[in-house]
């Protein structure tokens, strides 16, 4: 059961904010394809791609999006950012590509879905929605309303990507909110997600309906606030591991650069949230920053492998 993990790179060089791929035969493994190299590179909008997502399509191929940001070109020679002005003036569109077999690529597209009073558009996330024949695309948004003092998430939907459904608050909290990912277990969806105060950290919920109501999971709570640092992770994703034990990826983006980067947590079985550190388990090539992950073929795996020779 083979994996593709999209993701950029922390780099002080607009290279870094571009789609990279890694693959894994068996989820603990990774490695990096085309010699560490960008895949695609933005010359669209800010021309940088953050926060990258894949998802495999209804008809097989795959959609590749992305932030539209390019953070290296607003920093101060201090190489600190303003976050609250990005948060006015960010990412307005989403990026997209299309492709049918990872190595031949649609035009790069900006996707205009979000409306005039968002301030930015960040960290896209699409749920296949197999029941309804559709996708559920999902980000955070900050709004005029309230001066861009508030990120929420929002969605709209899609059948093709190509006609979209007005965006919708999705999910607010009292806490800003980033990062949502979510994951169908038998008939529960499962909502990860990043709280970016009181108290800053990752938190899981539950729901029998994409649409809510989410039930807020307080042992989740309890270990993510255990770890120390635990505002420092951020950017959740799963995998199925071929052993059948449920893997829980989170970005670690504070301290240390040469230290950040996914940390894979580990439960006994997809829809199990009881997840222990398992980093000794995993090794990377360098530290993956917030991506996407996605179940390949062998024959896609191989295909991969054999076009992106590093």
């Amino acid at each position: 059961m083979p994996y593709l993990f999209t993701h950029f790179k922390e780099k002080l060089t607009p290279d870094g904010e571009q789609v990279y791929f890694a693959v894994s035969r068996d989820g603990f493994n990774w490695e990096q394809l085309n010699g560490g190299n960008p895949i695609l590179t933005a010359e669209k909008g800010f021309k940088g791609c953050r926060d990258i997502e894949i998802v495999r399509l209804f008809d097989g191929g795959f959609a590749i999006l992305t932030t539209d940001e390019l953070i290296v070109d607003r920093m101060d020679e201090n190489l600190n950012v303003n976050w609250k002005i990005v948060n006015r003036t960010g990412s307005k569109c989403l990026r997209m590509w299309r492709t049918d077999d990872l190595i031949n690529f649609s035009e790069e597209t900006l996707l205009p879905i979000g409306t005039e009073s968002f301030g930015c558009m960040w960290a896209p996330e699409v749920y296949r929605d197999d029941e309804k024949g559709e996708y559920l695309i999902h980000w955070g948004s900050t709004v005029k309303e309230d001066d861009y003092s508030h990120m929420s998430i929002f969605a709209c939907r899609t059948k093709d990507f190509e006609t979209f459904t007005e965006p919708v608050m999705f999910f607010t909290q009292e806490s800003e909110i980033l990062d949502t990912h979510i994951r169908k277990i038998g008939d529960t969806y499962h909502m990860f997600y990043k709280n970016a105060d009181n108290p800053g950290m990752n938190m899981h919920a539950t729901a029998e309906s994409l649409d809510g109501p989410w039930i807020h999971d307080e042992k989740f709570e309890e270990y993510m606030a255990s770890l120390g640092n635990a505002w420092a992770y951020e950017a959740p994703t799963t995998i199925v591991l071929p052993d059948g034990r449920w893997c829980l990826l989170i970005d670690f983006f504070g301290c240390e650069k040469p230290k950040m980067g996914y940390v894979p947590f580990i439960s006994p079985e997809p829809g199990d949230s009881n997840f222990t550190m398992a980093k000794e388990s995993f090794s990377f090539p360098y530290g993956f920053k917030h991506g996407g992950t996605v179940e390949i073929s062998d024959e896609e795996y191989n295909r991969l492998k054999d076009y992106y020779k590093n």
